[in-house]
């Protein structure tokens, strides 16, 4: 088994309940099982596809949630966004019960956070488990051997279960089921969803459109939607783990473009998939995006797993001046481009240094991506 970043150990706490969020198939219930398998406390690990534990915890009813969590020092919930009202059913628990430690695992955020967010403000802890980071990898590879297979990490992505399959055939497999299978399973529960095909057709949009700034309104003349639908799927998407929203930097400045976002994948494989495009890297005319977002993903996993607070954005100038990715953390201002070829150096944009004299370049390549991500 592939060792995760996070250990829950870590973060368990009576009166707080731990919160694990993720896209569908990312390993949490595994991360979950681990622990479980290996903690000393007496628990209760039930699941929000059960009926009969969604009627418990949804009830609102004390003595019912009391008695369901008696005798135990932790209850685990995977699949918790199943639950209504899940959030109150939690707070009973860590209120009434404050030795109680209390584990809840989703997959839809803009569900499990809706319900959850309210009532338990100021009991819950947040981690965001994505699909494998390179720097987990290291746990099973070097540094060196990590780039000698970087061309799968581009094409197929991270998903556990594609990582560690053998043959191509069984990763496309395994991506094709993904998106046809998981990827939209909760979004078409909403209300106000016209279909599949119009989401799929949107992801399409954006797949082709890595790296570029994206105009909300020339989706919505090829959907034939209206601007506002369109940025509605844009935020369902984001908050499903699907797609991140990038803005664009300024000090309001005037030459400086803010007005439109980029949009990244959360995983390349499953941007690939949603194109049905895995062939090899030699025969593709996208590989800048591809590492644009391979970089951009494996950043932000980077952050979330070292605690590396701070704000990300893209920045770009009226006059054609750009830098694919900028951070603004800790009162620093770090500037990059990204190059796929090793030998390829940018020279740091002229307004980037003229505007922001105390801030850092560096152009990304093969030849020093490791650190820029592991």
């Amino acid at each position: 088994m592939i060792k995760r970043k996070y250990d829950i150990a870590e973060f368990i706490k009576p009166q707080k309940v731990l919160v694990i969020f993720g896209p569908r198939r990312v390993g949490k219930t595994t991360l979950l099982n681990d622990f479980l398998s290996r903690t000393t406390l007496k628990f209760k690990l039930d699941s929000g596809d059960n009926i009969q534990i969604q009627q418990v915890l949804s009830s609102q009813d004390f003595k019912q949630i009391l008695d369901y969590a008696a005798g135990y020092d932790l209850i685990a919930i995977d699949e918790a966004q199943q639950i209504p009202n899940i959030g109150m059913g939690l707070k009973i628990l860590v209120d009434q019960m404050p030795n109680l430690i209390v584990i809840a695992t989703g997959s839809s955020a803009f569900d499990l956070s809706g319900a959850i967010g309210e009532p338990l403000t100021g009991r819950k802890t947040t981690l965001v488990l994505y699909p494998l980071a390179q720097l987990e990898l290291l746990n099973h590879y070097n540094a060196f051997e990590l780039k000698l297979i970087l061309e799968d990490f581009l094409i197929y992505g991270s998903y556990p279960e594609v990582v560690t399959a053998q043959a191509s055939r069984d990763k496309i497999a395994l991506l094709e089921e993904l998106v046809n299978s998981y990827l939209l399973k909760d979004i078409l529960k909403l209300d106000r969803i016209k279909g599949a095909k119009l989401l799929m057709d949107l992801l399409k949009l954006l797949a082709f459109q890595i790296g570029a700034q994206v105009s909300l309104n020339e989706l919505s003349t090829q959907l034939r939607i209206d601007v506002k639908t369109v940025g509605r799927y844009l935020d369902i998407f984001e908050k499903a783990f699907v797609i991140k929203r990038i803005g664009g930097f300024s000090r309001n400045l005037r030459s400086e473009v803010v007005s439109k976002a980029k949009y990244y994948f959360l995983d390349n494989g499953i941007r690939n998939a949603v194109i049905s495009q895995f062939n090899s890297i030699d025969n593709r005319n996208d590989i800048g995006q591809l590492w644009e977002n391979f970089l951009v993903t494996e950043r932000l996993k980077k952050c979330a797993y070292h605690d590396l607070y701070g704000s990300f954005y893209f920045w770009r100038t009226y006059a054609g001046q750009e830098l694919d990715w900028v951070e603004e953390r800790e009162g620093r201002l770090l500037g990059y481009e990204f190059k796929w070829s090793e030998n390829k150096r940018r020279k740091q944009p002229k307004d980037w240094l003229k505007n922001y004299g105390n801030a850092e370049f560096q152009t990304i390549n093969r030849k020093n991506y490791a650190e820029f991500i592991l």
